[in-house]
């Protein structure tokens, strides 16, 4: 974690209401990508690592997958279950890290983790998935983040987030995405990849929600601070966007298998 922002604490459980309310997850044509390379299949046990308020975990148990959610913040593994009662899916939410479950071994067909691997012991998180992981089994990994440089509203709103937190280190992304990713040695092997741009709906409200529910904001800074962003943010929403707008994102995905 030392290498994440120079340092700073995060606290994902500080912004756990606003991440419940306002980080949707992933687009449905994510999820038909997916489905179509054999992620997300009705009775596939599914792991979701750093599952957060369980986007993903919660959309796999409403296609039929028998689906796990694991997080270090009890208070983002509180939110994962009180919106699966409000969906009316049945997800096992653990508060627990990537590194040491504590599931059984060969327990699972799908493994995922989304925009969460940089923050796990890569070395400790990839034995412990080899550990899990049926012999078929699959690791995924994905990420959808907006592009900066080609969205104004998001270029914009980044130049404001580095005026209260200088220290973050996740801005100016350009959307390109290795195909193999450096981390995975010889522990495992690319067997499917895809990117691709999609423009994501907000309005000033939710396009806020989302920002305040970042690392850089509502995981790093101080209530007072977060409350002056938020107030410059909607003035500045204001002045230059209609009531509702898109943003342009990229998606990305690796789906890994292992090695013999």
């Amino acid at each position: 974690m030392n290498s994440i922002d120079h340092g700073r604490t995060i606290d994902w459980g500080h912004a756990s209401s606003d991440y419940a309310r306002y980080r949707a997850g992933y687009p449905p044509s994510f999820f038909n990508r997916i489905a179509a390379l054999g992620i997300g299949l009705p009775n596939q046990r599914i792991l979701d690592l750093g599952t957060g308020t369980g986007n993903l975990a919660r959309e796999f148990a409403c296609r039929g997958c028998k689906a796990t959610g694991i997080d270090i913040s009890e208070g983002q593994i509180t939110e994962a279950g009180r919106l699966a009662g409000v969906q009316g899916v049945q997800v096992d939410f653990r508060v627990a890290s990537a590194e040491q479950t504590g599931l059984p071994d060969r327990s699972f067909d799908v493994i995922t983790a989304s925009q969460c691997w940089l923050y796990f012991d890569r070395d400790k998180a990839v034995a412990e998935v080899k550990r899990l992981l049926a012999s078929d089994g699959r690791l995924m990994t994905c990420h959808l983040a907006w592009l900066p440089r080609r969205d104004a509203v998001a270029r914009q709103t980044e130049q404001l987030i580095l005026k209260y937190n200088p220290d973050w280190t996740a801005g100016n992304l350009s959307g390109r995405v290795a195909c193999r990713p450096d981390w995975i040695h010889e522990d495992f092997f690319v067997s499917a990849f895809f990117v691709y741009e999609e423009p994501i709906p907000f309005t000033r409200e939710t396009w806020r929600g989302r920002i305040r529910a970042c690392r850089a904001i509502g995981a790093q800074l101080p209530p007072s601070e977060v409350e002056k962003f938020d107030a410059e943010h909607a003035a500045l929403l204001a002045r230059t966007v209609p009531e509702s707008f898109t943003i342009l994102h990229w998606i990305d995905c690796h789906i890994l298998a292992l090695k013999d």
